[in-house]
């Protein structure tokens, strides 16, 4: 049903003029063929559109400049769907290495001379450490239903596990009474790309299986302050990312690969990687399921990215070649959630 309101927005800012009929080309990929480049790229659109479309329900708000809908109203949802925003902690709450704020591997990967685009840093982005009000005002201007913000681990445990940093818990806090006050549901992601650097110096973080108990302490501990007024929870965002840009590329922090300067080896860690996430998204479930949402009454999931991916034809290569591009881009994460034991032939598949 949400994919079909997308669509509905997608076309009704065609039929405004605010995208070309040619956007979004096919992209091709081991012989398969995505009828959308990636679902980014369609948000982006939904995105823009929704800056020139969507007041939603504040027609009457303090900004005329939202009044004139082009038509569209939440009529034409299906009852429920909701409309949100998000980020994520490094992008923009600053205060990097203040606040209690330990660091994380992103801070160590963007200080490399020019990994960054003019060497730049986390440490003021948009502010919304200081600013939230106004960001919160401003998805309230706009009509948003929700924000989907993440929590900085090392912000909360600055060595990722141990001493607690209470000024950090003081600032969720804060943000989240201000959203729930100004009638914006929280939406909390506990993990967006930022490992605490102490845990990767300790045991390469994502790579040991000791990082699975302490995710699930560092999910348990904002369970528990936290749940009495977050209602949905995610894991991980883009366990994918994590690592195939992490691990595999080294486009992302911690910049590991084969041929990367920080080393790694890009046959067998991505899936390394990925395995833990598993177990440290399982981990934290079971800690939620089990403790927490009896008496909370919140939901909890996983954040992917994902593109889908058909057939150049209907041969059987372009079939399995379409299959092979679902599985490598999300089947792997999502299935062990689904299947939890693999079957002989899926094992001899592997092999």
């Amino acid at each position: 049903a949400q994919l079909v309101a997308l669509s509905l927005l997608l076309y009704k800012a065609r039929k405004a003029g605010l995208v070309s009929p040619s956007f979004l080309p096919p992209s091709c990929f081991l012989g398969a063929r995505a009828d959308m480049k990636s679902t980014a790229a369609l948000l982006l659109v939904v995105l823009a559109a929704a800056a020139r479309l969507l007041p939603l329900a504040q027609c009457d708000g303090p900004n005329p400049e939202i009044r004139n809908t082009g038509g569209l109203s939440r009529q034409g949802f299906p009852a429920g769907f909701v409309f949100g925003t998000a980020a994520s902690a490094y992008q923009v709450e600053g205060m990097a290495r203040q606040g209690g704020r330990g660091p994380s591997i992103w801070d160590a990967f963007a200080a490399i001379p020019g990994t960054i685009a003019g060497n730049g840093s986390a440490d003021v982005t948009v502010d919304e450490y200081h600013r939230y009000k106004e960001d919160v005002g401003i998805m309230k201007d706009m009509g948003f239903d929700a924000y989907r913000f993440s929590i900085s681990w090392s912000r909360i445990f600055p060595d990722g596990t141990g001493k607690v940093n209470q000024e950090g818990v003081d600032y969720y806090n804060r943000l989240i009474d201000y959203m729930l006050q100004q009638g914006i549901t929280p939406y909390a992601n506990l993990y967006h790309y930022d490992l605490p650097l102490a845990l990767h110096q300790q045991y390469l973080g994502w790579l040991s299986p000791k990082i699975v108990g302490a995710f699930a302490d560092y999910a348990e501990f904002c369970f528990k302050v936290f749940g009495d007024r977050v209602k949905n929870w995610f894991t991980f965002n883009e366990p994918r990312v994590v690592a195939a840009l992490g691990y595999d590329n080294g486009l992302h922090a911690p910049g590991r690969c084969s041929k990367c300067p920080a080393g790694g080896d890009s046959r067998t860690e991505p899936y390394i990687v990925t395995h833990n996430i598993i177990l440290s998204h399982a981990a934290a479930v079971q800690r939620y399921r089990e403790k927490y949402q009896p008496h909370q009454k919140g939901r909890i999931g996983i954040l992917l990215d994902f593109v889908w991916y058909e057939p150049h034809s209907d041969s059987n290569a372009d079939q399995a070649a379409a299959q092979r591009a679902r599985d490598f881009h999300i089947g792997w994460v999502p299935r062990p959630h689904y299947q939890w034991s693999l079957s002989i032939v899926d094992a001899q598949d592997c092999q």
